[in-house]
């Protein structure tokens, strides 16, 4: 005869059901929680994100301004003429928004404190499309960006020029124009030589 193996049976218990069928309240309440704070921290790292990415593309932006100011200003005559005597534009209105050759600053030597301060001849502004509104000391209505730049004569060397470009999009810098001032995240700063070369 064979044996049949016995079957054991479980009684029903309530209680072992219950601690197997699912979540507490306390473990529902602490994991929305631990979810709410996971949800807040990444909500503030986007913004922090999109932040730095606007003061990213707004100083990249001032750059490419900075530049082209440069690249204006680099391009005005200084040099000697054929029989050896220094020639210099001094009166090309670099701040018009089309260059005339009479009626501006060209390279003539800037006032202290022209990167600080909005200076006629030394500073120019440009909309939020690239257009160059004018220069002034009143700075327009559709103005962004601020372009202000200085000239000076290399200190022991004359034929030399230091240029320098500051693009900025705030109207008031305050103590930051200064030259010892570190340059704020949304703007642009260069530094040029421009020397007077023999024919």
């Amino acid at each position: 005869m064979v044996k049949r193996p016995v079957v054991q049976r479980i009684p029903f218990n309530n209680s072992h059901r219950n601690a197997e069928g699912g979540f507490t309240l306390l473990e529902t309440v602490i994991a929305a929680g631990l979810m709410a704070g996971a949800i807040a921290a990444l909500v503030q790292m986007f913004a922090i994100s999109v932040a730095n990415n606007i003061s990213a593309r707004s100083g990249s932006y001032a750059t490419v301004l900075a530049g082209q100011k440069m690249e204006q200003l680099r391009g005005l005559t200084w040099g000697f003429d054929t029989v050896g005597l220094p020639v210099a534009d001094l009166t090309t209105d670099t701040a018009a928004p089309i260059d005339t050759p009479d009626g501006g600053t060209g390279l003539s030597p800037s006032p202290s404190g022209t990167l600080i301060g909005n200076t006629a001849g030394y500073v120019d502004y440009v909309d939020q499309f690239g257009r160059v509104l004018g220069g002034g000391e009143t700075m327009p209505a559709r103005a962004v960006y601020i372009r202000r730049w200085s000239i000076e004569p290399l200190p022991g060397h004359p034929d030399t020029l230091v240029l320098q470009v500051l693009v900025t999009k705030r109207a008031s810098r305050g103590s930051a124009g200064a030259s010892a001032a570190p340059r704020l995240p949304d703007e642009a700063r260069m530094v040029s030589l421009k020397t007077r070369k023999t024919p």
